[in-house]
């Protein structure tokens, strides 16, 4: 019989494999100083563009008082326990309440983070008999809990309408066939958060007449940044009502920790007394909850943050398309921008980025995407200046010049890993 760990330390996996030359550097660096548009990475002052604080509430005044005034008053202890059990409170009901308001929707209820919430969405919801079918693109959260459902699934193509349909057909064929009572799930997000494209929510909302499903939409970008009111891309694209299940979370444009999904009020009830992760885990605690309420708040009474955050964040693109750059398809503050190189390219770009023109922003290379390209996903907020933005787009023509002239060529990834003891 084999040690398990004997396995584990043989391979590392596709992006531990370089931990001893990225640690600390390309993979889990560390930001210092005050959240904001400048943070200090090694000692070095460098614009960050990798922060999903969008609506700059971070470091508000508002919102720093609340989260120390709801840590005073509560401590991060309380309530003990789990909210069936001994964990509810008024305030948690408050948010709650506020959040089905603003979603307009019936009912909604708290889950302690987004990514688990997600996972036990998918699993309460579906039997073996139901058949779930998904974007293609669509967050880890989402595959995670699509590999926890014990019947069907069914991809289609990102965004494509028409595979959606094809797929559509298949789900129900296999169904009738089966004659099991099984119902359709249909989960795509409102903002893809690699891509920055907004999901076909008016498109498959109106194929609602043709087919029989609900609708779980995952809008973690979407939510604060899109719509008139800032509720998301279902507001943006009109379709807010054909959203049967509307997700999200916390830790985007709210800069906090925990996530809601709001619908009908009896599925809400369902879904409160059945999902596991929140029957079985300890409460939100409150000063979260007290921090939450004010970022709402702000969410709704300052309409400027979410104009500011847009201010940049078109400024950021128009720039990058002026310069030549392919930042995609991308209709909501997210930015990518698509180049071609290897992993090591990769890599000594980056290093280049943050030590000598300050530019501190995420990338994505092979395993995550296909061998030959690279993606640099800069999320704008409404912190950023003016002078971020020059500065920027200064620095990524001079390192795409350097990209395309092979200065970046290399056979090895720069070891910049940090001492570990």
């Amino acid at each position: 019989m084999a040690d398990i760990f004997d396995r584990l330390l043989k391979n590392y996996g596709p992006i531990g494999q370089h931990r001893e030359r990225a640690h600390g550097y390309f993979a889990f660096p560390k930001l210092e100083g005050e959240i904001g548009s400048r943070m200090k990475f090694r000692g070095n002052d460098v614009i960050v563009w990798s922060l999903n604080n969008y609506l700059g509430l971070a470091n508000h005044p508002d919102i720093r008082k609340a989260d120390a005034d709801g840590a005073s008053e509560f401590g991060l202890a309380h309530p003990m326990g789990a909210r069936m059990m001994s964990g509810n409170s008024n305030l948690h009901e408050k948010l709650e309440a506020e959040l089905a308001e603003f979603e307009e929707k019936e009912d909604a209820i708290l889950l302690n983070f987004g990514y688990q919430g997600m996972v036990s969405i998918i699993d309460v919801l579906c039997s073996r008999h139901d058949v779930i079918v998904y974007d293609a693109e669509s967050h880890a959260c989402i595959i995670d809990g699509l590999r926890l459902h014990p019947g069907h699934r069914f991809v289609f193509k990102h965004n494509n309408i028409e595979d959606f349909e094809k797929q559509m057909q298949r789900a129900t064929a296999y169904l009738e066939k089966q004659n099991k009572g099984g119902g359709i799930l249909v989960i795509t997000e409102g903002v893809f958060g690699m891509a920055g494209d907004q999901g076909k929510l008016k498109e498959i909302a109106a194929l609602k007449d043709k087919y029989d499903f609900r609708l779980l939409v995952d809008d973690a970008h979407g939510f604060g940044t899109l719509g008139k009111k800032g509720a998301g891309a279902g507001e943006a694209q009109g379709v807010q009502d054909k959203i049967d299940l509307y997700f999200s979370t916390f830790a985007k444009s709210m800069a906090s920790i925990g996530a809601f999904v709001a619908g009908d009020r009896k599925i809400i009830d369902y879904i409160r007394y059945n999902i596991r992760s929140q029957i079985f885990a300890k409460s939100l605690p409150m000063p979260l909850v007290v921090g939450n309420l004010k970022r709402l708040e702000l969410l709704k009474t300052r309409p400027e943050l979410k104009e500011k955050l847009w201010e940049n964040a078109l400024k950021l693109q128009k720039g990058l398309k002026e310069r030549g750059f392919d930042i995609g398809n991308t209709d909501s503050v997210v930015t990518p921008i698509y180049m071609k190189g290897g992993v090591e390219e990769a890599t000594a770009m980056v290093m280049d980025l943050r030590e000598n023109y300050k530019i501190f922003c995420s990338i994505v290379v092979y395993p995550v995407i296909p061998r030959g390209h690279i993606i640099y996903r800069l999320i704008p907020t409404a912190s950023h200046t003016d002078e971020d933005i020059n500065a920027t787009l200064e620095a990524f023509t001079a390192v795409k010049e350097k990209l395309d002239a092979g200065a970046y060529k290399t056979n090895a990834i720069p070891d910049m890993a940090e001492v570990r003891k």
